[in-house]
């Protein structure tokens, strides 16, 4: 799970190359005394796909970052269930200790 959004993110990065290369692109058509309106198109096109995507994927993760940092439950995570368990053990503890050795068995 954490490798497919390493991953994700990873394809994010690449798709922010891509944005920065339109827009670089754009900038040195229009820098032309004539101008390619095909080219500008094809660029504008694959610019706004790039920032789509990004935007989306982007919206996920935080989706998903937004459930794990509220403790809500969520795919792969067991922190919440060791959370109770050592809870749960420093509760027994304290009885433990609260309670005393049992009857007739010698403190040690």
């Amino acid at each position: 799970m954490a490798n497919e959004r390493l991953r994700a993110l990873e394809e994010v990065e690449k798709e922010v190359g891509v944005v920065l290369q339109c827009a670089g692109n754009v900038l040195l058509e229009l820098s032309k005394d004539k101008h390619n309106a095909s080219f500008l198109d094809r660029q504008l096109a694959q610019f706004l796909s790039s920032v789509n995507r990004i935007e989306s994927e982007l919206s996920g993760q935080i989706r998903y970052l937004t459930q794990v940092a509220t403790g809500q439950p969520h795919e792969g995570s067991t922190y919440s269930a060791r959370k109770d368990c050592q809870m749960a053990l420093n509760r027994a503890e304290y009885a433990k200790v609260k309670l005393g050795p049992p009857p007739g068995r010698p403190t040690s």
